[in-house]
C-alpha cells in the first residue's frame, strides 16, 4: 500500500489510465520554464516543470518527482495525488472549460485595447 504522501500509488496495472501514465511518464518541462498544468478528461490535473507543492498552512509537501498527478474526482485514497479513482466513481469532467473565466475575458480585452 502506498503511503499517504506517496506519488506513485500502488495499483494494478489495469486501474491505470494510458493517458495519464504517458503523461506521468513524458520528459519534464525544463528547469526555470515554470509548471504546466494540463486538466485530463475525465481524470486528474497533470502538473509538469519546475513547481512547489504546500498544503493550506503553507507545509511543503515533497511530490517526490517533476511530473504528477492531482486529484480532481475526491475519491483519491492519497490526495492530493491522483490513485485511479476516478475510473472507478465515474467522474465526469473535460479538459477544457465549457466557457471562458470573465476575469480572463477582461484581460484579452484589455490587451487587445493596448
Amino acid at each position: 500500500m502506498a503511503s499517504p504522501l506517496s506519488a506513485e500509488p500502488d495499483l494494478p496495472d489495469d486501474e491505470q489510465d494510458p493517458g495519464v501514465e504517458a503523461a506521468l511518464a513524458a520528459p519534464a518541462a525544463t528547469p526555470g520554464d515554470g509548471a504546466t498544468i494540463t486538466p485530463y478528461r475525465d481524470g486528474p490535473l497533470i502538473v509538469r516543470g519546475d513547481f512547489r507543492l504546500v498544503d493550506q498552512d503553507g507545509a511543503e509537501i515533497d511530490p517526490g518527482r517533476t511530473t504528477i498527478a492531482l486529484c480532481r474526482c475526491g475519491k483519491s485514497g492519497i490526495k492530493p495525488f491522483c490513485d485511479g479513482a476516478h475510473k472507478r466513481s465515474g467522474f465526469s469532467a473535460p479538459s477544457a472549460p465549457s466557457r471562458p473565466r470573465p476575469a480572463a475575458q477582461i484581460v484579452r480585452e484589455a490587451r487587445a485595447d493596448d
